[in-house]
C-alpha cells in the first residue's frame, strides 16, 4: 500500500475506503494502525463493527502486539449516538501526539439509525444526516489541523446497476482519496478511484497473516 500511494495515506486528508463485505476494509484499517502504533505512535481507532481482534494484532506484530496495544485507543460504540459521543471525545484522546485516526465503519450505526428515523419524517432524517456529516467534518478539520491521515471505512449497495455508498455524497464529498475494494470469489482488487495527485489505478491482494501483499501490480 504504501508503494502503490507513493508513501502510503496522506496526511492531513480524510481518505476513504469502501466495499462490500469480506472485501478487506478491517484489515487494510488495522495493518495501518499497527503499523503506526509499532513505530510507537498513538492511534485513535473508532469500531463500530466489532472487526477489531487482538488476536489479529498478535498475527501482524507477534513481537511486540502488547506494546502495539497500548498505542492504540480503542473505541467500540453499538448505536449511533454512541458514535457521536465518542466523536465529542476526539479532543480528549488529541492532547495525546495522535498519528492516525481510523473510523471502521462509519455508516453500519448510522444506516440502522437512519432505518428508524425514516419511520418518524423528514426532520428526523436530516437530524441524522446533519450528525454524520458533522463528523466527517470534524475529521477533515482534526486531519488537516494535525497534519495526521484519517482513515474511513464504509460500506456499498447496488442501486440500478451502480455501485452507492451508504450516506450519500456525505462520505464521497469529504474524502480526497477514495479507495474501493472488491472481492471476486477470493479474488482481491483495490481500485483507487480519487487522489489529489495520483491517477486512477489498481493493484489485486492477498490477506495473509502479516497483513496484506500484493498478488501483482495491473
Amino acid at each position: 500500500m504504501n508503494r502503490w500511494l507513493n508513501g502510503g495515506y496522506d496526511s492531513e486528508i480524510v481518505t476513504v475506503i469502501c466495499g462490500g463485505p469480506g472485501t478487506g476494509k478491517t484489515n487494510f484499517c488495522m495493518l495501518a494502525a499497527v503499523g503506526e502504533a509499532r513505530k510507537g505512535n498513538k492511534v485513535v481507532y473508532i469500531d463500530t463493527e466489532g472487526g477489531f481482534s487482538v488476536e489479529r494484532v498478535r498475527q501482524m506484530e507477534p513481537a511486540k502486539h502488547e506494546e502495539v496495544l497500548k498505542n492504540i485507543f480503542l473505541l467500540k460504540p453499538t448505536n449511533f449516538y454512541e458514535q457521536k459521543r465518542d466523536f465529542e471525545k476526539l479532543e480528549k484522546y488529541l492532547k495525546d501526539e495522535i498519528s492516525l485516526i481510523v473510523v471502521d465503519g462509519m455508516t453500519i450505526l448510522y444506516r440502522l439509525e437512519f432505518a428508524s428515523a425514516r419511520e418518524k419524517g423528514e426532520k428526523a432524517m436530516q437530524k441524522i444526516n446533519a450528525i454524520l456529516a458533522g463528523e466527517m467534518r470534524l475529521l477533515a478539520e482534526i486531519a488537516r489541523k494535525k497534519g495526521i491521515p484519517v482513515i474511513v471505512t464504509n460500506q456499498v449497495y447496488n442501486w440500478e446497476e451502480e455501485t452507492k455508498m451508504v450516506g450519500g455524497d456525505v462520505t464521497r464529498y469529504w474524502a480526497k482519496c477514495l479507495i474501493e475494494l472488491k472481492n471476486d470469489d477470493g479474488r482481491r482488487v483495490a481500485y483507487l478511484r480519487k487522489h489529489r495527485y495520483l491517477p486512477e489505478k489498481e493493484f489485486a491482494f492477498q490477506i495473509y497473516s502479516l497483513g496484506v501483499r500484493r498478488r501483482g501490480w495491473l
